[in-house]
């Protein structure tokens, strides 16, 4: 029993932990191995490369399902708290990135096929995977979460927005000018005020060009708010990461998450605590 706990305790500081050799190891393995997955999953997108080699691909696609339904099931029995990893972001994607290729075997028939296809393309989140080794992505991750109020009053205001500007132009251009419906009118408005112009649909009337033109100017206006919103938050978190490592010798914080001397006294700073994200 004592022997089994230990082997787990020694794999969870592989699989989990960054600060061994065979550690940093095994995420260099498993990250080759995710990109070659997503590599396979565009390749066999194209169809007249997947029909030539569409043996091969489909034992290299089985191959990596098989790699990442072992590399889920390890980390679920060497995990403290198995519940705690399957319910959490990592936990999520890693089950993503396996599932969708044993749900196509269970799908069969001709008028499913749109459905295996939807299985086989959402395979391309295994890259979600890449996160996990990412230090800067969870800074970004953790300042986004902190704006998510913030950005989703921004989007409420929005929507009235174009809501309304799509009534607007339903009312004045009318379906004898394209704008057949409020919800095409509405879509005019998204693709305007973003700035994008597919051009697919236009205003004709004086009233309704000019409604375009402050729809347009005011795109222009708001679609950096949103920016400016994730970057404050992200400088927050950016000088809240710097005090978490503070000098033992001056006791001063304000360090790169990557620093490894003082840079006011020159002392050796401590290693920070490295928690996986999955189990907190």
């Amino acid at each position: 029993m004592m022997k089994l706990l230990s082997i787990r305790q020694q794999l969870y500081e592989i699989v989990f932990g960054t600060e061994t050799k065979a550690g940093r190891y095994y995420d260099i393995c498993l990250i080759v191995a995710i990109l070659l997955s997503v590599v396979v999953v565009i390749i066999d997108s194209i169809e007249g490369f997947s029909h030539q080699t569409e043996t091969a691909l489909l034992l290299l696609e089985w191959g990596f399902t098989l790699l990442f339904t072992f590399e889920y099931l390890l980390r679920l029995w060497i995990s403290p708290k198995p519940l705690a990893y399957a319910r959490s972001f990592f936990g999520v994607v890693d089950l993503l990135a396996v599932l969708p290729s044993y749900l196509a075997l269970l799908v069969t028939g001709g008028q499913y096929l749109l459905i295996v296809r939807i299985f086989r393309v959402l395979r391309i989140f295994r890259v979600l995977k890449l996160v996990r080794y990412l230090g800067e992505a969870n800074i970004l991750m953790r300042s986004i979460i902190q704006s998510r109020r913030k950005i989703l009053v921004f989007f409420l205001s929005v929507g009235i927005l174009i809501t309304l500007f799509g009534a607007l132009m339903y009312a004045i251009e009318g379906p004898e000018n394209g704008f057949t419906s409020i919800p095409l009118s509405i879509y005019w408005a998204v693709v305007t005020l973003t700035t994008v112009g597919y051009g697919d649909i236009a205003p004709q009337t004086p009233m309704g060009q000019a409604i375009a033109a402050l729809v347009m100017l005011t795109g222009y206006s708001i679609l950096a708010v949103p920016t400016g919103i994730v970057t404050a938050e992200l400088s927050t978190e950016m000088m809240r990461q710097r005090s978490l490592t503070r000098c033992q010798q001056c006791e001063r914080g304000n360090h790169e998450a990557d620093a490894e001397f003082c840079k006011y006294c020159g002392t050796e700073l401590p290693e920070p605590l490295i928690k996986d994200p999955s189990l907190s």
